[in-house]
């Protein structure tokens, strides 16, 4: 029942926060019901006899009516595609849940889950739709999906088992034998390098860069070799530099961070408006449907962390931070505190995915390092974003799992209580 309240909380909160969107933004009040019914049912399934960490549903609830509001007040049209998206992804939580309660068992894919990952890749190049110079999207009908967002989830499936497996003799492996190193990393390296060159070959840096983060997390955990992970980084800059000169989305990019001013109404406009957006927003925020957001352009994707701080305020833009950072150490912290090695991994996996990307958003849209076209996980409008991140999470939630011991009572006594 404790693992409950959080999610109540959350749904509370987030209610409360959702009827101050502006009329007719939103469905209607009994589809957000049945919303937060699903919400409870997900978080109710959980198996009798385990303790799981309530708390990571519940802030990706909270996160998702952040987003939901943050959208509204942008665009009634997309805050109702949302809201089906947002359906979707408790619905997939819940089905999926009897199966995640195994999730060890997922181990004993790790090559179908690579495999899957190159496939999907090469589906994007073949028939993926360019969109603002990336090539990331597939369309199928009416829906336009991002195969991306599955694929870093079976990066980290195949990373966790591989790794799980291997650790050890990874770790005893000396930096300069070449060939300890090609024998076990040579499958690990042939993985996830595909999947970073697929990735520079359809210009999607920001999701390169996190699934390096991630490969670099879960590698460290596994074998405390910085050797590899320095490694990783030196090839990611060669990379990054290679495809500068090469890719003029990427070079403009780079160009609008390190001075915007240059060009104001043109590759630096998005990131002129995004950080007025920020001044304007001050330590408290204009207020909820007082400021102008919409002047960013793809405020609902790119930027909507920057819609939300202008309208709550840098303290109610570090409550969003701190809302991801909380779920992430409580992940971590679920991770670490599992007996065998490919539950650790897989919770770090899954932990660094959410924290990364919301860290590598973030950090472009206040202009730390250039921007990049993930999303704020469930913050951000989209629906492959909202539903792979509800997978990681659900998955999150059963790793935290622990079976609550429960006491026996003899025969004997019970019988001699009730005489």
């Amino acid at each position: 029942m404790r693992s409950v309240l959080p999610t109540v909380a959350a749904l509370t909160i987030g209610g409360f926060l959702l009827s101050l969107a502006p009329r007719g933004a939103l469905g209607s009040p009994a589809a957000l019901i049945a919303l937060a019914a699903m919400a409870l049912a997900w978080v109710l399934r959980a198996p009798r006899g385990v303790r799981r960490d309530g708390v990571l549903p519940a802030i990706a609830i909270l996160l998702s009516c952040v987003g939901l509001a943050a959208i509204a007040r942008l665009s009634a049209e997309l805050a109702r595609k949302q809201e089906i998206w947002l359906a979707i992804s408790l619905g997939l939580a819940i089905v999926a849940g009897p199966f995640f309660d195994g999730f060890r068992r997922l181990a004993a894919f790790k090559y179908i889950w690579v495999l899957g990952a190159i496939v999907l890749f090469a589906l994007v190049a073949v028939f993926g739709q360019e969109v603002n110079g990336a090539k990331l999207w597939i369309r199928i009908g009416p829906v336009q999906y991002e195969p991306v967002e599955v694929i870093k989830l079976f990066i980290v499936l195949f990373m966790a088992a591989y790794l799980a497996e291997n650790a050890d003799v990874i770790a005893e492996a000396k930096p300069l034998s070449l060939r300890e190193n090609a024998r076990y990393l040579g499958p690990l390296l042939l993985g996830w390098g595909a999947s970073m060159a697929i990735l520079f070959f359809e210009r999607d840096i920001g999701m390169a860069a996190l699934l390096l983060a991630t490969f670099v997390a879960m590698l460290y955990v596994a074998t405390r070799r910085l050797d590899l992970i320095a490694g990783g980084a030196v090839a990611f800059a060669l990379a990054m530099a290679w495809a500068v000169r090469h890719y003029p989305y990427v070079a403009a990019r780079v160009a609008a961070w390190r001075d915007p001013f240059a060009d104001p109404l043109g590759s630096g406009y998005q990131a002129l408006q995004g950080l007025f957006s920020l001044a304007a927003g001050g330590l408290f925020g204009t207020g909820y449907r007082l400021g102008h957001p919409g002047y960013i352009p793809a405020a609902q994707t790119d930027y909507v962390f920057a819609a939300w701080s202008e309208e709550f305020g840098a303290l109610g833009g570090l409550v969003v931070l701190g809302a991801f950072l909380i779920l992430v150490v409580r992940a971590l912290q679920a991770a670490q505190a599992q007996p065998d090695l490919y539950a650790k991994l897989l919770g770090t996996g899954l932990a660094a995915v959410i924290g990364f990307q919301a860290f590598i958003i973030v950090g472009g849209v206040l202009g730390l390092f250039p921007l990049t076209g993930i999303t704020v996980p469930f913050v951000s409008y989209g629906g492959s974003s909202l539903v792979a991140n509800y997978m990681a999470v659900a998955l999150l939630w059963a790793i935290s799992g622990e079976r609550v011991a429960t006491e026996r009572v003899p025969r004997k006594r019970v019988r001699a209580e009730a005489a």
